[in-house]
Order: C-alpha cells, then structure tokens, then sequence
C-alpha cells in the first residue's frame, strides 16, 4: 500500500467515526418527535403509485378509517402509496405523521404531512428503527424493494420475538401471490420457517377487513410501546 493509499485509508475511518454523531442526531430527534404521538399504523407501499390506481385509493381508505378509529397514520412521508397514506389520515381528522428519507430522485415530502410530523432522514436503517418503534401495526401495500424491506424487518423483529406481536396486514391478493406461494412452498418446506410464522401476518383485499383485523386485533393485545 502506497503512502498516499494509507492516508485516505485513514481519513474515511477518521470520516466513519464522525458520522457516528450525526447517526446519534437522527436517532435523538426522531424518538423525541415520535414520542409525543399516540398509538399510529404505518403504511408502506410503492412511491411510484398514480393517484387513480386501485391500490392509491384502497391506501387513502384505510388511512381515513383507521384514522376514524383513533389511530395516527405514519408513512414514509413521499408520493404515491405513502401520500394516499398520510391524505387519508387528514381526511379522517387522524394524525399524519411522514419519515423522510433524503434520496436523489422519486422521494419529496407529500402535501398531506402534519407540519410539525415531518420528519427527515438520511439513513434507512434509522428511519426503519423509528418505523418500527412508534407503530402498532403495519399496513402493506404493493411495492418495491423498499416496501419489502420494511415489510421484513417488520416480521423478523415479531419473530424473533424483539418486539411483542403486532398486526401486519398486506392487501391485495393478486399482488402478494407469488411471494405467499413462494413463502409457502419454498421457505416452510425447506424448514427455514415455522408452520407458526405464517400466522403473523393477514392477506386481504377489502379495506373495511384490513381495519377490522387491526381493530379486533387490540380487542386482546396492548397497545404499549415496542421497545
């Protein structure tokens, strides 16, 4: 290694150990904005989502009525699946809370995020944590790799047993389909899951069902915090 090479070598360590500190700002102002809401459902789905697609629609409906019901709405806070997200919770007079994320193309802040419930992120796995931490439920809706990896984080943490059961619902059927089958076929035969785990989460396709589910879900579990 030449002495030139040493030298950047050190100097992105010495980077890597600052940006420590700016992971601990996104982490103290996330949990100290997030700990003033009440109990909230996150949304997750496609950014890329039109605004007279099925799926945008059937998001704004379940935001408003779990909004109805008390619940605070929590998106990713950019366009498509998430506004849909955060409209339905104005709609329904509901909390509308959005988790930026600082991306050089597809994600803005929607117009339907609460002024003092916009939160910005630069790193995905803060803004996962956060996610994870102040939401009750988990509302699934078509996607990319973005919403599957929430998606995941959300069933791996239920588990393994780090956070208490919550009620994770996906909704579309048709969508969902090949990853079900996939989950079914492949990774429970294979013996990589339990018979169990498929329990930990609900396919529908009626937005009234997805409510109901969550609702009588906390007819027999608590609603405290996760951590």
């Amino acid at each position: 290694m030449s002495h030139k090479a040493g030298k950047d070598w050190n100097e992105i360590k010495s980077n890597d150990s600052w940006a420590i500190f700016k992971i601990m700002a996104e982490f103290v102002n996330g949990y100290e904005n997030m700990a003033r809401i009440g109990p909230s459902i996150s949304v997750f789905g496609s950014a890329r989502t039109e605004d007279q697609d099925k799926y945008y629609k059937k998001a704004t409906n379940i935001s408003r009525m779990l909004a109805e019901r008390g619940y605070g709405v929590i998106t990713g806070g950019g366009p498509g699946i998430m506004e849909a997200g955060n409209k339905g919770a104005q709609e329904g007079g509901g909390q509308s809370i959005g988790l930026n994320i600082d991306l050089p193309f597809e994600q803005s802040g929607n117009q339907y995020i609460d002024q003092d419930s916009n939160l910005k992120f630069d790193y995905f796995f803060v803004r996962k944590v956060v996610f994870v931490k102040y939401s009750q439920g988990f509302v699934v809706l078509p996607g990319g790799f973005g919403t599957m990896d929430e998606m995941f984080e959300a069933l791996t943490l239920i588990q393994t047993k780090k956070i208490a059961r919550k009620p994770i619902v996906f909704i579309g059927t048709a969508y969902w389909k090949g990853l079900i089958d996939w989950i079914t076929n492949t990774m429970l035969t294979e013996g990589n899951i339990s018979a169990g785990d498929l329990d930990l989460f609900k396919v529908v396709d009626d937005e009234e069902e997805a409510v109901k589910y969550i609702d009588d879900f906390f007819k027999t579990h608590s609603l405290a915090p996760n951590f």
